[in-house]
């Protein structure tokens, strides 16, 4: 068999990637030294432990974020690949620059909960560009995937394990009250990750079994502007053929397509999900009259 080449990226996706991974890496280090760190906040996985051992020995944040991370570089490239393992390596040596520049900068807001929110946020945002664009700022996830192999847990079990005991020491190094709006902030971080990872315009994939397969896909096409596709399918119990309709609509069509479904077939089985990215296909909206 001939061996698979792997397509290169081309100049324009090379600089695309090296623009969006410095500015999602430097909004990071906006995030921990500009509201976190100076109100002794925290943030979970490997860039807490450094916050940690930054507080304790008085060395600069972005030595310990480059240090901690670095053998993370050579796992994520055999476990992932080249392309990963650079981005991911590219985008720490930003952050840690980042922090080293920014940490004379005096705190954005001495308050507390508005340093918790919206570090949590910017973190959350510079996270997820850099996630968006194929790299990572923090091993934990990595370590993770290592661990998943040799332990009966889950990834995301791992990461909450070892993000709750990184949390929970938050206590004891500052105090019980900095433990908690560093949980705050970490579960702000997270929802903005996934929120800028998946994008606002959350789509949804819809699938229809009806009787009146044709007369839904239609009104479907007429009413909503969107394209659909028709599956065979054949019922495991009944035996009998079934048409199945596939298409992808935004959240803000979920009503109205429901609306038309039940019009035509009020025993139809319709399954909808959240998708978190489309692409090619027909999936842009056509005008409707």
């Amino acid at each position: 068999m001939a061996k698979i080449q792997h397509r290169k990226l081309t100049k324009k996706k090379i600089f695309q990637r090296i623009l969006l991974i410095t500015f999602g890496a430097t909004l990071m280090g906006v995030g921990l030294e500009i509201f976190l760190v100076p109100n002794k906040v925290i943030d979970g996985g490997i860039t807490g432990i450094s916050i940690i051992l930054s507080y304790l020995t008085g060395w600069n944040l972005g030595i310990f974020l480059f240090i901690l991370n670095i053998p993370f570089f050579f796992i994520g490239y055999k476990q992932i690949g080249k392309t990963f393992a650079l981005s991911t390596l590219y985008g720490i040596i930003v952050l840690s620059i980042t922090t080293t520049l920014l940490h004379p900068v005096p705190a954005f807001t001495q308050d507390i909960l508005l340093a918790t929110i919206f570090g949590g946020v910017v973190l959350g945002i510079g996270v997820g560009i850099v996630i968006r664009y194929g790299g990572s700022l923090d091993g934990t996830e990595i370590l993770a995937i290592l661990f998943n192999k040799k332990l009966p847990f889950s990834v995301g079990e791992i990461i909450m394990f070892f993000n709750l005991f990184i949390l929970g020491s938050a206590g004891f190094v500052f105090s019980w009250d900095r433990a908690m709006y560093s949980l705050i902030a970490y579960f702000v971080a997270y929802k903005t990750i996934d929120i800028t990872i998946t994008g606002l315009d959350e789509s949804k994939s819809v699938w229809i079994i009806s009787d009146y397969a044709m007369e839904v896909g239609d009104a479907i096409m007429n009413r909503l502007g969107r394209g659909v596709t028709y599956l065979h399918g054949e019922g495991a119990f009944s035996g009998d053929d079934k048409k199945v309709i596939f298409c992808v609509i935004n959240r803000l069509e979920e009503a109205k397509l429901k609306e038309i479904v039940t019009e035509y077939d009020q025993n139809a089985f319709l399954a909808v999900a959240d998708i978190a990215e489309v692409r090619g296909g027909r999936f842009k909206k056509r005008d409707i009259h």
